[in-house]
Protein backbone atom coordinates (compact mmCIF):
# COMPACT_ATOMS: atom_id res chain seq x y z
CA UNK A 1 0.00 0.00 0.00
CA UNK A 2 1.44 3.33 -1.05
CA UNK A 3 0.62 6.58 0.65
CA UNK A 4 -0.25 9.28 -1.68
CA UNK A 5 2.24 12.13 -1.48
CA UNK A 6 0.99 15.61 -0.73
CA UNK A 7 1.00 17.82 -3.76
CA UNK A 8 4.20 19.77 -4.02
CA UNK A 9 3.82 23.03 -2.17
CA UNK A 10 6.28 25.60 -3.45
CA UNK A 11 8.91 26.61 -0.91
CA UNK A 12 8.27 30.05 0.56
CA UNK A 13 10.45 32.39 2.50
CA UNK A 14 8.60 34.48 5.00
CA UNK A 15 10.26 37.91 4.72
CA UNK A 16 8.22 39.76 7.35
CA UNK A 17 10.58 38.87 10.24
CA UNK A 18 13.55 39.74 8.03
CA UNK A 19 12.07 43.17 7.28
CA UNK A 20 11.56 43.75 11.00
CA UNK A 21 15.21 42.94 11.69
CA UNK A 22 16.41 45.22 8.88
CA UNK A 23 14.31 48.13 10.20
CA UNK A 24 15.61 47.53 13.74
CA UNK A 25 19.21 47.64 12.48
CA UNK A 26 18.49 50.74 10.39
CA UNK A 27 16.93 52.47 13.40
CA UNK A 28 19.97 51.62 15.51
CA UNK A 29 22.37 53.13 12.97
CA UNK A 30 20.29 56.28 12.53
CA UNK A 31 20.02 56.84 16.28
CA UNK A 32 23.71 56.18 16.88
CA UNK A 33 24.83 58.65 14.21
CA UNK A 34 22.70 61.38 15.78
CA UNK A 35 24.83 61.17 18.91
CA UNK A 36 28.14 61.40 17.05
CA UNK A 37 27.97 65.17 16.61
CA UNK A 38 30.53 66.95 18.72
CA UNK A 39 29.58 70.00 20.74
CA UNK A 40 32.42 72.28 21.73
CA UNK A 41 30.54 74.47 24.19
CA UNK A 42 27.22 75.14 25.77
CA UNK A 43 24.44 76.48 23.53
CA UNK A 44 24.42 80.30 23.36
CA UNK A 45 23.22 82.87 20.81
CA UNK A 46 26.41 83.87 19.01
CA UNK A 47 26.74 87.33 17.50
CA UNK A 48 27.01 87.57 13.72
CA UNK A 49 30.13 88.72 11.87
CA UNK A 50 30.61 88.99 8.12
CA UNK A 51 34.26 87.90 8.44
CA UNK A 52 33.59 84.80 10.52
CA UNK A 53 35.43 81.66 9.46
CA UNK A 54 35.10 78.01 10.18
CA UNK A 55 37.58 76.80 12.73
CA UNK A 56 40.51 75.25 10.89
CA UNK A 57 42.37 74.01 13.96
CA UNK A 58 40.59 71.56 16.22
CA UNK A 59 39.85 73.49 19.38
CA UNK A 60 40.89 71.99 22.65
CA UNK A 61 39.59 74.60 25.08
CA UNK A 62 36.18 76.26 25.00
CA UNK A 63 35.09 79.01 27.37
CA UNK A 64 31.36 79.74 27.37
CA UNK A 65 29.76 82.86 28.83
CA UNK A 66 25.97 82.54 28.78
CA UNK A 67 23.33 85.26 28.95
CA UNK A 68 23.32 85.20 32.77
CA UNK A 69 27.15 85.73 32.88
CA UNK A 70 27.80 82.15 34.00
CA UNK A 71 31.26 81.03 32.85
CA UNK A 72 32.04 77.44 31.83
CA UNK A 73 35.34 75.90 30.79
CA UNK A 74 34.80 72.86 28.53
CA UNK A 75 31.21 72.64 29.83
CA UNK A 76 32.32 72.69 33.51
CA UNK A 77 31.23 75.72 35.57
CA UNK A 78 34.05 77.98 36.77
CA UNK A 79 34.77 81.55 37.86
CA UNK A 80 36.77 84.34 36.25
CA UNK A 81 39.38 84.21 39.01
CA UNK A 82 40.05 80.47 38.58
CA UNK A 83 40.13 80.71 34.79
CA UNK A 84 43.84 81.52 34.35
CA UNK A 85 45.10 78.48 36.25
CA UNK A 86 42.61 76.13 34.65
CA UNK A 87 43.49 77.31 31.15
CA UNK A 88 47.22 77.14 31.97
CA UNK A 89 46.77 73.51 33.03
CA UNK A 90 44.98 72.63 29.80
CA UNK A 91 47.39 74.56 27.56
CA UNK A 92 50.45 73.08 29.28
CA UNK A 93 49.97 69.78 27.48
CA UNK A 94 49.47 71.37 24.05
CA UNK A 95 51.05 74.82 23.53
CA UNK A 96 49.41 75.13 20.08
CA UNK A 97 45.87 74.88 21.45
CA UNK A 98 43.27 77.52 20.69
CA UNK A 99 41.03 78.95 23.38
CA UNK A 100 37.62 79.75 21.87
CA UNK A 101 35.29 82.09 23.71
CA UNK A 102 31.59 81.40 23.08
CA UNK A 103 29.83 84.44 24.49
CA UNK A 104 26.15 85.18 24.23
CA UNK A 105 25.49 88.40 22.31
CA UNK A 106 23.69 89.89 25.33
CA UNK A 107 26.74 89.62 27.62
CA UNK A 108 28.30 92.98 28.44
CA UNK A 109 31.56 93.89 26.75
CA UNK A 110 33.33 94.29 30.11
CA UNK A 111 32.69 90.68 31.09
CA UNK A 112 34.23 89.40 27.86
CA UNK A 113 37.26 91.64 28.34
CA UNK A 114 37.76 90.15 31.82
CA UNK A 115 37.68 86.63 30.38
CA UNK A 116 40.02 87.58 27.53
CA UNK A 117 42.44 89.20 29.98
CA UNK A 118 42.59 86.01 32.07
CA UNK A 119 43.21 83.88 28.97
CA UNK A 120 45.91 86.24 27.65
CA UNK A 121 47.84 85.79 30.92
CA UNK A 122 48.52 82.19 29.89
CA UNK A 123 51.67 81.96 27.80
CA UNK A 124 51.15 80.20 24.46
CA UNK A 125 47.35 80.33 24.49
CA UNK A 126 45.88 81.50 21.21
CA UNK A 127 42.58 83.30 21.59
CA UNK A 128 39.55 83.19 19.29
CA UNK A 129 36.00 84.47 19.64
CA UNK A 130 33.17 82.39 18.20
CA UNK A 131 30.68 84.08 15.87
CA UNK A 132 28.15 82.93 13.34
CA UNK A 133 27.79 83.95 9.72
CA UNK A 134 24.93 86.34 8.89
CA UNK A 135 22.04 84.72 7.11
Amino acid sequence: MRLQDDPDIPAQINIVPMIDVIFAILTFFIMSTLFLTRQEGLPVNLPQAATSQKSQVPTKITITVDASNQISLNKAPTTVDALTEQVRTLVGANPESVVVINADKTVEHGEIVKVMDKVRQVKGARLAIATQSPQ
